[in-house]
């Protein structure tokens, strides 16, 4: 076969480099808007592509007939040449999902695409039919959802989620609406759209987003003054649920309180739990754990959750023991540190330390401080709290594991000793 003949077949696919690199708009962008305010126009940056690439343009529209999400990505690709090609994943009336995909060569930003015009067209004119059902779409919850009459050939209510991730685009839609067939296909087993790959769940927990974040904090009088809990937001692996896990330790003249938010294999949800692991007088040590499975379920906005929950016994009356005192989170306490008098009731000088392994957080908290008998083993061997794995003075290697994170026994006959001051137990608020 001669080579103008091999070339001629070939032609349809084979992509001849260009004498330089091609200059494609670029640009990604996420909306959510009111059918009403369709269609829509945007503006695109540029960028300069590698030798051989050519520019790229998707956009994928969600419509509920209320709403609309709007996903666009443009910019360099590596991908073969495509024509530009509309395509009607799922047709109203009721949810629909349509989008726009297109690669090119032929000149300079090629990928123009700037407006939903060529997806959009007028709304649908079917009457309405009897069904009614929930309507959202929602990067959050579906909390208040708005119920609409469905149009004439509805036959069910879709609830699921949707994820889209590539060219810069992660996220997860929670998708409510009518259909005219039952079951988890909106997409109608779509995976990939352009250069993003598409997935959809319709169980509970789908693609679960959590609060997520972690952090060390040292000063005094963290038992308190709340500090505000900042986080960011992760989406879950399948299985998982969201966790808040916090721990104070305070020896009086300084503290340090550890934070975790994420997510977690192997847990269930559970009510929020205040535990006294050490307590006054001397050495407090206290925590907040909390196991959830909806979206951002995990979101105590500061450690009051824990403060509020803690008894606040009358300032005590100072005793005849000397003690140092110190906690730090990090390095350890100093080799010569100030004695300061003990509140009356503790009876031995405590130093050690309470090594953290879990939720983001690999930390050694250095102890010294005034505690009594029945407490100079500050956490009476427990070795799970919240997500942190946890150890007291010793240096085994530490690996999350499933327990059980009860108020430790020998704390129950104190706990029941303090009566009303520990009336606010589990009946917080969430701040």
């Amino acid at each position: 076969m001669s080579p103008a003949l091999q070339l001629a077949l070939l032609g349809a696919t084979l992509v001849l480099p260009r004498a330089q690199a091609l200059t494609c708009q670029r640009a990604t962008r996420e909306f959510l808007i009111n059918v009403s305010e369709m269609p829509l126009r945007w503006k695109a940056d540029h960028e300069v592509c590698a030798n051989g690439w050519g520019c790229q343009d998707t956009l994928i529209l969600i419509d509920n007939g209320l709403q609309v999400n709007i996903v666009l990505t443009k910019g360099c690709t590596p991908v073969g040449n495509q024509d530009a090609r509309i395509t009607e994943h799922r047709a109203g009336p009721g949810l629909s999902v349509l989008s726009y995909t297109h690669v090119c060569r032929q000149e300079d930003n090629c990928n123009n695409l700037s407006t939903t015009l060529p997806l959009w067209a007028l709304p649908s004119t079917a009457g309405p039919g009897s069904l009614r059902c929930p309507v959202c779409l929602s990067k959050q919850d579906c909390e208040s959802v708005t119920k609409m009459t469905c149009p004439a050939g509805s036959t069910h209510c879709y609830r699921g989620s949707i994820q889209l991730r590539g060219g810069g685009v992660f996220t997860v839609l929670r998708v409510q609406g009518c259909m005219s067939q039952e079951g988890c296909n909106v997409l109608n087993g779509t995976r990939e759209i352009g250069s993003i790959v598409v997935s959809e769940d319709c169980s509970p927990n789908a693609f679960l987003t959590c609060e997520w974040g972690s952090e060390l904090h040292t000063g005094r009088n963290l038992s308190r003054m709340p500090i505000r809990w900042t986080t960011a937001h992760k989406i879950c692996d399948p299985g998982e649920v969201c966790e808040e896990t916090l721990l104070l330790v305070d020896a009086g003249q300084s503290s340090v309180i550890v934070e975790s938010k994420g997510c977690t294999k192997g847990r269930t949800q559970d009510a929020p739990t205040v535990s006294i692991h050490s307590g006054p007088p001397g050495v407090l040590v206290a925590s907040y754990a909390h196991f959830c499975s909806s979206n951002r379920c995990n979101r105590a906005r500061s450690t009051s959750v824990l403060l509020n929950s803690l008894p606040r016994p009358a300032a005590p009356t100072p005793g005849d023991l000397q003690c140092p005192i110190c906690v730090q989170g990090s390095t350890p306490c100093p080799e010569n540190p100030e004695n300061v008098t003990c509140p009356n009731g503790t009876t031995h000088c405590y130093s050690g330390y309470i090594r953290l392994y879990g939720g983001g957080i690999i930390s050694k908290i250095h102890i010294q401080g005034c505690v009594t008998e029945a407490s100079s083993s500050l956490l009476n061997h427990t070795q799970k709290i919240g997500i942190f794995s946890v150890a007291e003075n010793s240096e085994e290697p530490l690996e999350p594991f499933l327990q059980d994170g009860a108020v430790p026994t020998r704390l129950l006959a104190w706990v029941v000793g303090l009566g009303l001051s520990l009336a606010l137990w589990c009946g917080m608020p969430l701040c």
